[in-house]
């Protein structure tokens, strides 16, 4: 590791849900830990068709996978016990677990709840061998939180989170560049983050089964065929990547949504859709707090629970619903590859107040910026109080299935192990 190498860590916890609910319960009076006995959580059934969040070894050792019906589950486990989830306890956990990792580095990025990057260049005068220290951040969160986490190490985020999906849980891994060609290259190119199933089916038509045959393809080739997301691809095969870790400084508070949609959303039109309604939230919560961002970003989670994120720098902050939007759609659509939709979410970063003047440009001379703030502020005046349905977009009322401002977990209530006993013995 030369000295000038920047160094990434990308920290996982192992079965994020389901190890919350068994420190919980274990720590509120309960004796047997879920993750020792064939156990998952299970979403809500009536809105989530009741699929898999996370899962203990040993149901995976059954066969019980993240993503699928909890009927399939019980089919391959039938003393499968499954156990509902709390997000608001989850949350709680994710923050404590963030805390640890800003004790060590003033650049940390949350990227989900159970995952963050943290920026470690240059600590080694202060933490030694990145590596060794590792080590003890994995044992010390394991130690005072009850749970396991995975760390990957390397040069860059994408490489970093890369080697944190290897052997789990638990452990430490690194891929540095010179470490690509031999624990990267020979993996299947579907274990490559943002190669979703469409996608390989089109690298297979040509050829490309690994990891390594995507990352020897004429890059010309893959653009024919994948467009951008063909080039973006090509690169992280090729270990590169040149997205900062972006710490979430004081003053740079964040604004941001997410839901889980009830049904796999397979459809552009309603897919942005959803992310429009995701924009109505975030935006009027920016304007609520009178302030605006710089950085607009999307994530997508799957129907096999698998996450991908994209995110821009817009040339004026922003907290206008319009133009959130039309971000949000150029992020989608050079991130998405046609597989089924599970989750989706909109977030905003680097907040500063509005006093700051609009920088313009020469394709803002069509755009009427100060009529839509103006806009903006008359519908939050009705919704504030009529409520939000007083008024929508005219897409809302034709598309039934979308909610006109959506977002965030119905549960917002503390876990009560003594309720969830009555239920267990009804």
């Amino acid at each position: 590791m030369s000295e000038c190498q920047k160094v990434i860590f990308h920290i996982d916890v192992n079965s994020a849900f389901l190890s919350w609910e068994a420190v919980y319960r274990l720590e509120h009076g309960e004796t047997v830990d879920l993750r020792e006995i064939p156990c998952a959580v299970g979403g809500d059934k009536t809105k989530r068709r009741g699929i898999i969040l996370a899962k203990s070894l040993s149901a995976k050792s059954c066969g019980v996978k993240t993503g699928e019906p909890l009927t399939e589950a019980l089919k391959k486990c039938p003393s499968l016990i499954i156990v509902p989830a709390h997000h608001s306890m989850y949350q709680q956990y994710s923050q404590k677990f963030l805390n640890i990792l800003k004790e060590y580095s003033p650049q940390v990025e949350q990227y989900s709840i159970d995952e963050a990057f943290m920026d470690m260049t240059g600590m080694e005068r202060i933490i030694g061998d990145p590596i060794a220290f590792a080590h003890k951040l994995k044992n010390r969160i394991s130690q005072e939180m009850g749970f396991t986490v995975n760390i990957g190490i390397s040069s860059n985020k994408y490489l970093a989170k890369m080697a944190s999906d290897f052997e789990k849980p638990d452990k430490v891994h690194t891929l540095f560049p010179a470490e690509i060609k031999s624990k990267m290259w020979p993996l299947p190119v579907s274990d490559l983050l943002f190669v979703g199933k469409a996608t390989e089916q089109v690298l297979k038509k040509l050829g490309i089964y690994t990891i390594g045959d995507l990352a020897n393809t004429d890059v010309e080739i893959l653009k024919c065929h994948l467009k951008k997301q063909g080039e973006s691809i090509w690169n992280f095969a090729n270990g590169k990547d040149t997205s900062l870790v972006e710490g979430d400084n004081q003053g740079n508070k964040g604004y941001g949504n997410s839901t889980t949609i009830p049904f796999d959303v397979t459809d552009e039109g309603t897919a942005k859709m959803v992310l429009l309604s995701l924009c109505e939230t975030v935006a009027s919560r920016l304007r609520k707090d009178h302030v605006k961002a710089e950085v607009v970003s999307v994530s997508i989670r799957d129907f096999e629970m698998k996450t991908v994120s994209h995110q821009k720098v817009i040339i004026s902050p922003t907290n206008t619903t319009g133009v959130i939007y039309t971000t949000v759609c150029t992020l989608f659509d050079e991130l998405w590859d046609g597989t089924p939709i599970r989750h989706l979410g909109v977030h905003t970063s680097r907040v500063s107040k509005e006093e700051r003047g609009r920088q313009m440009s020469l394709f803002d001379l069509d755009k009427d910026y100060e009529k839509m703030e103006k806009m903006d502020e008359a519908v939050d005046r009705i919704r504030k109080k009529f409520g939000n349905n007083a008024i929508m977009r005219a897409s809302f009322l034709e598309n039934k299935k979308v909610e006109n401002m959506t977002g965030g977990h119905p549960d917002g209530r503390q876990v009560d192990l003594k309720t969830l006993k009555e239920k267990k013995n009804e």
